[in-house]
Formats: structure tokens, sequence, C-alpha cells
């Protein structure tokens, strides 16, 4: 059965296929554009007087050579591209305003760079900054080689991973989600779809579309993918960063499984399935895998587990002890600030 995916911007995440081979991977020897983020418009989180300290450099689109096509979407294109001066290899998402109107997002966008921009962490496309003519917005983000996360479940045997590999990458998520966290932001649309891969295979949450900056109060916007939102938001009540929380438990099951545990006929049914926290498993599914699993989905969000004790969980301690650089914050990539 197809999946269901509603009440979700469109997702403009770079999608990268293989490089020009006129351009070259950026190594860590290179300077990634500048060490201040770009074009950063003051906000929240940010205070013209911050602004003022750093330098910022006003990027054109002179400043690159572009590539091949790396994705479409319904506010625009991605490419990929090199930065002239650095010769550093980026993702270039560019937007049509005119689209970004039609659907009123233009708030939406506002806020995902205000957000995506200040974020830097091993397991976050890194945006190094944006800039705009007439017609068109330029995001200058982090390009990610091994391309999306959700093509390479789907290739996979049965379009499912193995134990091991996803606990590696649900550690990953735990480690980003409690960087984000720290800093106060709701993700609220963690899904396959919005994950890329980096060089060495490490995860990369590629899209804040949905994202909010919430330090004191709790939200109550319904958004998101369906089989993704947790029973707070569906029953219309206020939610706060623990939406997340949930969300990786379904990020989890799908990795393991294939589909969401929720996935029903309807839409409607699914919305019961959630409400009921009717979760089942498949036989081949491990029980230290099935308690992550379960403990992540509770229908009561002060009883799910913390981030803390998801990366401590048996499960995720079996498997990426055998590979710690796999973890979530273990080595930092060249650029990171």
């Amino acid at each position: 059965m197809e999946k269901v995916r509603l009440i979700q911007q469109e997702n403009m995440s770079a999608r990268p296929a293989k490089m020009d081979t006129k351009l070259t991977t950026p190594s860590a020897a290179r300077v990634p554009l500048s060490q201040s983020s770009a074009n950063v418009p003051t906000g929240s989180g940010q205070t013209a007087a911050s602004t003022a300290s750093k330098p910022v450099k006003k990027w054109t689109l002179d400043d690159f050579e572009i590539g091949r096509p790396l994705g479409k979407g319904k506010f625009g294109n991605v490419y990929l591209a090199r930065e002239k001066n650095s010769r550093y290899i980026v993702a270039l998402k560019v937007l049509f305003k005119t689209q970004l109107q039609k659907s009123h997002v233009e708030h939406q966008l506002r806020r995902e760079i205000e957000i995506q921009s200040h974020l830097r962490h091993p397991n976050i496309l890194k945006m190094f900054g944006y800039f705009y003519d007439d017609k068109r917005i330029y995001l200058i983000l982090e390009f990610a080689p091994k391309g999306e996360l959700y093509k390479e479940l789907q290739s996979q045997p049965n379009k499912r991973f193995d134990e091991e590999r996803s606990a590696q990458y649900i550690a990953q998520m735990a480690d980003a989600l409690k960087y984000c966290h720290s800093r106060k932001v709701i993700h609220r649309d963690i899904k396959p779809e919005n994950l890329l891969l980096g060089l060495k295979g490490e995860l990369k949450i590629a899209d804040f579309g949905w994202s909010v900056h919430a330090p004191s109060s709790r939200r109550g916007t319904l958004c998101g993918t369906l089989d993704y939102l947790p029973p707070e938001m569906i029953e219309g009540h206020e939610h706060d960063e623990k939406v997340d929380i949930w969300s990786l438990g379904i990020l989890c099951y799908e990795f393991l499984v294939s589909r969401p545990p929720f996935e029903a006929e309807t839409n409607q049914e699914t919305y019961q399935r959630i409400s009921r926290v009717d979760l089942a498993f498949p036989s081949h599914v491990s029980e230290p895998a099935k308690d992550l699993v379960r403990r992540l989905l509770r229908k009561d969000p002060a009883k799910r587990l913390s981030l803390d004790e998801v990366s401590n969980h048996p499960w995720i301690v079996k498997h990426v002890k055998k590979h710690p650089a796999a973890a979530g914050g273990a080595a930092k990539p060249s650029g990171s600030s």
C-alpha cells in the first residue's frame, strides 16, 4: 500500500545524485564558505547587535558555479554547486517567490532559515547562508553525497534496515534531537524523507520546514506527516518537544519493519490506531528493539523515554559500541562550529 503522507510542507531537501565530474567533494583542508552564517536575518534567537559583531558575506549567484540538478519540488529546484573562491561543494536550493507566495509559506521559510542557520551538529545539514534576487531565493546548504535515506531504505532487502544499522541511525537522531531541544527547537516532522546521508554514511536532518523555536510555550499547531503524528496532536491538545520523541519511535519502527506502525487503509483508521497506540510487531523484530519502540510510543508524553535514556538503552548500546564513530557527536566534520 502506498504510504500516506499528509499535512506536510513540500519536501525540498537536497536530493543528491552522482556528482558532476567537474566538481570535487570538499576535503577537510578546505574552508567551508564562511564560518559565520551569511545573510542570516535577525529575529528569534538573534539580535542586531550579535549579527553586527560578525562579518557577513553578501552572496550572489555569480559566486557559484552551478552543476547538475539534484532534485525538484513544489517551490523550486536543488542544484549541485561550487563556491568559486573556496571551491567548496554545496547544494544550492532555488525557491521561486511566486510559488512561496501562492502557498502562503513565506513566514515558514523565514523561520526555517532562522533556525537551521544557527544549528551546528554532525547530524544536522548545515545551512551556510542565503541570498535572493527579484524572482528567487537561494539557500546555501551542505551537500550530502550519499543522498536520501528514504531511497537507501527502499533499496534494502525487504525495504528495511537490519537492527545494527537501525540502532546506529537512531543513536545519531537522538543526539541531534537532544542538541535541537537544548536550543529550544522542536523539529515536528521527523521522517525518512527528511533525512540525508553524508560522505561517511552519517545521518543528516535536512528539512526544518515545520520546526519551531519555542523557548517557553507549548504549541497547538497540527503539522507534520500523518503516519508520524503523535496522539496529542491528532486529539487537538497542546504539544511540546516530546512530539519528536514519538516521531523517533515511529522512525525506528519503520527502519525495522519497512512501514510506519499505524498505517491503515484510510486516514481516519490511521488516526484511530494512533490514538489507541495500536502497536504490533512482526516476528523478526528482537525483544530489545520492541522495548525501545514501546517506550518511545507512549500516549502520555511525560512517560516517553528521554533522549538520554534512548542513547543509553541496551539495544542502542549493544549495536553502537561496535561502531563508536557512528554515534552522533563522535567526530565533528570539517567546518562545524
